[in-house]
This record gives structure tokens, sequence and C-alpha cells, in this order.
């Protein structure tokens, strides 16, 4: 079952079960799934965004969230930074298993071996076979330096 599907159905379960929210929250996945749909419309094309966009979606959705609740937290507002862990784990449902800290360090180590990079100048082809291979799989904030590292 794809993702749209699974976030359908899940929306569709949290209304007939009364979890207001799980349902807030699912609303708001669907909203900026939409959001991006209409904006990668052209012409008379009615598709929308890949799989791979739609996790990159739900994990820039994630970010968002863990940055808002750091920020409640500071600010002493227990329970708002509360309520956006909860978002955080509904929409982690829907994401693929976050890569170990050895797993992302053999993805680098077989991204540069197979893009023959051997310079700092060949960080964008790497970052992006990375991206393509393990969208929502893995933190590129935290991979880049890393990526910079080895390749310096």
């Amino acid at each position: 079952m794809d993702l749209r599907t699974r976030i359908s159905a899940a929306l569709k379960a949290a209304m007939k079960d009364r979890e207001a929210n799980r349902l807030g929250t699912l609303r708001l996945i669907n909203a900026a799934i939409k959001d991006r749909d209409i904006a990668a419309r052209t012409g008379d094309t009615e598709e929308g965004v890949s799989e791979t966009e739609l996790l990159a979606i739900l994990a820039r959705m994630v970010k968002q969230r863990q940055e808002s609740a750091r920020a409640y937290e500071e600010g002493g507002r227990l329970d708002l930074a509360e309520r956006e862990r909860a978002e955080i784990a509904v929409i982690e449902e829907y994401l693929p298993r976050q890569l170990t800290a050895d797993e992302v360090d053999e993805a680098i180590g077989t991204a540069i071996v197979e893009t023959e990079a051997n310079s700092i100048r060949d960080m964008g082809r790497v970052m992006a076979q990375l991206k393509a291979r393990y969208a929502g799989r893995m933190d590129f904030a935290a991979v880049g330096p890393m990526v910079r590292q080895r390749l310096s």
C-alpha cells in the first residue's frame, strides 16, 4: 500500500475512532501533501508528487515540530512541547526506519565509492545519491558535514 493510501485510511480510521489529536495531525499531513501536489502540477498533468517527495515532506514536518518542541521547552511551555511530540509520533509512523550511525557511515562510504568522489568538489554528487537512496531515512543536515569530512 502506498503512502497516500495509508494516510487516507488512517485519516478515516481516526475519524471513526474520534481521535481528535491524531486526526488533526493527519489532516496537517494531507494538507501539506496537497499543497505540494498543487505546486508540482504543470500544464495538464494531474500527477502528484513522488513517494520520495512525500517522505521529504514528512521529514520536514518532523524537523519543524522538533524545533518547536525545543523552543516551547525553553520557554517553559511543556504542554505545547508535549503536543508537538505527539504530532511527531504520528508523523513518524509513516516514515521508514531511520538508519543507525553505523549504517549512515556505511552508506556514505558506498556513495563515495560509487560516485568515484575524491575531493570536496564531488560532494554534491555524493549527497544527491544519498538523497535518492535514503530519502526520509537519514538526517541530511547531519550527513553533510560527515561527507565533507570524508572528502577533505
